[in-house]
């Protein structure tokens, strides 16, 4: 038996685990592209099983919805694609995964202490973070960023 060349929104909800909902929104936003069949109901490529899965996981591993956009732009739509295709996106992810990865490693190591100012400890702060010096350097957990305290000026 053959599968159908094309999904409805339902069937495709059950393929991908995702809402009807969310379909359509990641229809509105261009991840994928619907035909209208019979009855103006939406018809969707089997292709767009890997698109949606894609979209899925990658929001699971914590890209935004704009780097999603962005590598699914580059797929071919309708169709399925290339392993060619594959490779390149993980080519492409590979920084932008490590980087998150860093940053979760980094994170996770100053868990016990400090998130690195913004601050979790008034006692350390007088010793690593005093006037607030890191607060120059801009909004946000100024170490977890990436800065150390040798890179503040002393008062």
């Amino acid at each position: 038996m053959n599968a159908p060349a094309v999904l409805s929104i339902g069937e495709l909800a059950r393929r991908t685990g995702l809402s009807v909902s969310a379909i359509r929104f990641y229809e509105a936003r261009g991840l994928v592209k619907a035909s209208r069949g019979a009855g103006n109901q939406r018809r969707f490529a089997r292709a767009d099983i890997r698109r949606l899965s894609f979209a899925l996981i990658a929001q699971q591993l914590g890209l935004t919805i704009s780097e999603i956009e962005a590598e699914l732009a580059l797929l071919p739509q309708g169709q399925a694609p290339s392993a060619a295709d594959w490779r390149a996106i993980g080519a492409r992810m590979q920084s932008v995964l490590a980087a998150k990865i860093t940053l979760l490693q980094k994170t996770q190591a100053l868990l016990d202490g400090c998130i690195g100012c913004g601050c979790l400890s008034l006692e350390h702060c007088a010793l690593y973070n005093p006037n607030d010096r890191a607060g120059r350097a801009g909004p946000g957990p100024r170490f977890l960023l990436g800065n150390q305290a040798s890179d503040f000026a002393k008062d």
